[in-house]
Protein backbone atom coordinates (compact mmCIF):
# COMPACT_ATOMS: atom_id res chain seq x y z
CA UNK A 1 0.00 0.00 0.00
CA UNK A 2 1.53 3.34 -1.07
CA UNK A 3 1.68 6.29 1.24
CA UNK A 4 -0.24 9.40 0.35
CA UNK A 5 0.97 12.76 1.52
CA UNK A 6 -1.69 15.02 2.94
CA UNK A 7 -1.53 18.80 2.64
CA UNK A 8 -0.77 19.06 6.35
CA UNK A 9 2.05 16.52 6.47
CA UNK A 10 4.25 18.30 3.95
CA UNK A 11 5.37 21.84 4.74
CA UNK A 12 5.00 24.19 1.79
CA UNK A 13 6.66 27.58 1.57
CA UNK A 14 5.40 30.26 -0.79
CA UNK A 15 8.07 32.73 -1.83
CA UNK A 16 8.57 35.36 -4.50
CA UNK A 17 9.94 33.84 -7.72
CA UNK A 18 13.34 35.03 -8.90
CA UNK A 19 14.87 35.12 -12.38
CA UNK A 20 16.75 31.85 -11.85
CA UNK A 21 13.38 30.06 -11.39
CA UNK A 22 12.40 30.79 -15.02
CA UNK A 23 13.53 27.48 -16.53
CA UNK A 24 11.83 25.43 -13.82
CA UNK A 25 8.58 27.37 -14.23
CA UNK A 26 8.72 26.95 -18.00
CA UNK A 27 9.19 23.18 -17.57
CA UNK A 28 6.25 23.02 -15.16
CA UNK A 29 4.00 24.75 -17.71
CA UNK A 30 5.12 22.66 -20.67
CA UNK A 31 4.80 19.35 -18.79
CA UNK A 32 1.32 20.06 -17.48
CA UNK A 33 -0.97 17.09 -18.01
CA UNK A 34 -3.87 19.52 -18.37
CA UNK A 35 -2.28 20.65 -21.64
CA UNK A 36 -2.16 17.29 -23.37
CA UNK A 37 -4.01 16.33 -26.51
CA UNK A 38 -5.99 19.13 -28.10
CA UNK A 39 -4.75 21.60 -25.46
CA UNK A 40 -1.04 21.03 -26.18
CA UNK A 41 -0.95 23.91 -28.68
CA UNK A 42 -1.41 26.42 -25.84
CA UNK A 43 1.96 25.58 -24.25
CA UNK A 44 4.14 24.53 -27.17
CA UNK A 45 7.09 26.88 -27.05
CA UNK A 46 5.64 28.72 -24.04
CA UNK A 47 8.27 30.35 -21.90
CA UNK A 48 8.20 31.97 -18.48
CA UNK A 49 11.18 34.26 -18.83
CA UNK A 50 13.18 36.13 -16.18
CA UNK A 51 11.76 39.41 -17.52
CA UNK A 52 8.20 38.13 -16.98
CA UNK A 53 9.02 37.07 -13.41
CA UNK A 54 10.48 40.47 -12.64
CA UNK A 55 7.59 42.40 -14.26
CA UNK A 56 4.77 40.61 -12.40
CA UNK A 57 4.06 39.33 -8.92
CA UNK A 58 5.11 35.75 -9.46
CA UNK A 59 5.24 33.38 -6.49
CA UNK A 60 6.29 29.74 -6.17
CA UNK A 61 5.16 27.00 -3.78
CA UNK A 62 8.23 25.08 -2.66
CA UNK A 63 7.91 21.72 -0.97
CA UNK A 64 10.01 20.55 1.92
CA UNK A 65 10.42 17.02 3.18
CA UNK A 66 10.10 14.43 0.41
CA UNK A 67 10.26 17.10 -2.30
CA UNK A 68 13.43 18.74 -0.97
CA UNK A 69 12.88 22.30 -2.16
CA UNK A 70 11.27 21.42 -5.49
CA UNK A 71 8.87 23.94 -7.01
CA UNK A 72 5.44 22.32 -6.75
CA UNK A 73 3.45 25.16 -8.27
CA UNK A 74 3.35 28.86 -9.01
CA UNK A 75 1.12 31.76 -9.91
CA UNK A 76 1.53 35.17 -11.47
CA UNK A 77 -0.59 38.18 -10.58
CA UNK A 78 -0.71 41.03 -13.09
CA UNK A 79 -1.77 44.28 -11.41
CA UNK A 80 -2.91 46.35 -14.38
CA UNK A 81 -5.41 45.24 -15.42
CA UNK A 82 -5.83 42.89 -12.43
CA UNK A 83 -5.54 39.30 -13.64
CA UNK A 84 -4.35 35.95 -12.39
CA UNK A 85 -2.28 35.29 -15.50
CA UNK A 86 -0.75 31.92 -14.67
CA UNK A 87 -1.48 29.25 -12.05
CA UNK A 88 0.11 25.84 -12.34
CA UNK A 89 0.61 22.95 -9.92
CA UNK A 90 2.88 20.04 -10.87
CA UNK A 91 0.85 17.01 -11.91
CA UNK A 92 2.26 14.80 -9.13
CA UNK A 93 1.53 17.49 -6.50
CA UNK A 94 -2.13 18.05 -7.34
CA UNK A 95 -4.97 17.31 -4.93
CA UNK A 96 -2.84 18.27 -1.93
CA UNK A 97 -4.21 21.77 -1.39
CA UNK A 98 -1.32 23.56 -3.11
CA UNK A 99 -3.54 25.25 -5.69
CA UNK A 100 -5.87 26.52 -2.96
CA UNK A 101 -2.89 27.84 -0.96
CA UNK A 102 -1.61 29.65 -4.03
CA UNK A 103 -5.05 31.19 -4.60
CA UNK A 104 -5.25 32.32 -0.97
CA UNK A 105 -1.77 33.84 -1.28
CA UNK A 106 -2.77 35.59 -4.51
CA UNK A 107 -5.83 37.04 -2.81
CA UNK A 108 -3.67 38.37 0.01
CA UNK A 109 -1.25 39.94 -2.51
CA UNK A 110 -4.17 41.46 -4.43
CA UNK A 111 -5.64 42.90 -1.24
CA UNK A 112 -2.24 44.38 -0.26
CA UNK A 113 -2.05 45.98 -3.73
CA UNK A 114 -5.47 47.59 -3.19
CA UNK A 115 -7.35 45.39 -5.69
CA UNK A 116 -10.96 44.41 -5.13
CA UNK A 117 -11.25 41.97 -8.06
CA UNK A 118 -8.93 39.72 -10.04
CA UNK A 119 -9.93 38.31 -13.42
CA UNK A 120 -9.03 34.77 -14.53
CA UNK A 121 -9.32 33.42 -18.05
CA UNK A 122 -9.36 29.74 -17.17
CA UNK A 123 -7.96 26.78 -19.02
CA UNK A 124 -11.03 24.66 -19.80
CA UNK A 125 -9.95 21.63 -17.65
CA UNK A 126 -9.32 24.00 -14.68
CA UNK A 127 -12.84 25.42 -14.64
CA UNK A 128 -13.97 23.21 -11.75
CA UNK A 129 -10.94 24.15 -9.67
CA UNK A 130 -11.60 27.88 -9.97
CA UNK A 131 -15.25 27.40 -9.10
CA UNK A 132 -14.33 25.35 -5.99
CA UNK A 133 -11.70 27.96 -5.05
CA UNK A 134 -14.40 30.64 -4.85
CA UNK A 135 -14.14 32.38 -8.21
CA UNK A 136 -17.37 33.55 -9.83
CA UNK A 137 -18.01 32.80 -13.51
CA UNK A 138 -18.39 36.10 -15.39
CA UNK A 139 -18.39 35.09 -19.03
CA UNK A 140 -16.47 33.47 -21.85
CA UNK A 141 -13.24 34.52 -23.52
CA UNK A 142 -13.66 33.73 -27.19
CA UNK A 143 -11.19 31.62 -29.11
CA UNK A 144 -8.09 33.37 -30.44
CA UNK A 145 -6.71 31.09 -33.19
CA UNK A 146 -4.16 29.85 -33.85
CA UNK A 147 -2.71 30.16 -30.32
CA UNK A 148 -5.94 29.26 -28.50
CA UNK A 149 -8.54 27.79 -30.87
CA UNK A 150 -11.21 27.22 -28.20
CA UNK A 151 -13.43 29.37 -26.00
CA UNK A 152 -12.39 29.63 -22.34
CA UNK A 153 -14.39 30.28 -19.19
CA UNK A 154 -13.79 33.65 -17.59
CA UNK A 155 -13.90 34.04 -13.80
CA UNK A 156 -13.37 36.70 -11.20
CA UNK A 157 -12.09 36.48 -7.66
CA UNK A 158 -13.68 39.14 -5.50
CA UNK A 159 -11.16 40.37 -2.96
CA UNK A 160 -12.72 41.43 0.34
CA UNK A 161 -11.08 44.28 2.20
CA UNK A 162 -9.27 43.66 5.49
CA UNK A 163 -12.30 45.06 7.31
CA UNK A 164 -14.47 42.23 5.95
CA UNK A 165 -12.20 39.59 7.44
CA UNK A 166 -13.12 37.22 10.25
CA UNK A 167 -12.73 38.71 13.66
CA UNK A 168 -13.07 42.36 12.66
CA UNK A 169 -14.86 44.34 15.32
CA UNK A 170 -16.11 47.81 14.53
CA UNK A 171 -15.96 50.14 17.30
Amino acid sequence: MGSRTSPVSEPITIRRAVARDAKRLTRLVRRSGAHEGKYAAAVVGYQVGPDYIEAHRTFVAVGAGEHGGRILGFYSLVLAPPELDLLFVADDAQRRGIGRRLVAHMQSEARAAGLDRVKVVSHVPAEGFYHRAGAVRTGTALANPPAVPWDRPEFEFRIPSEQCGVGYVEG
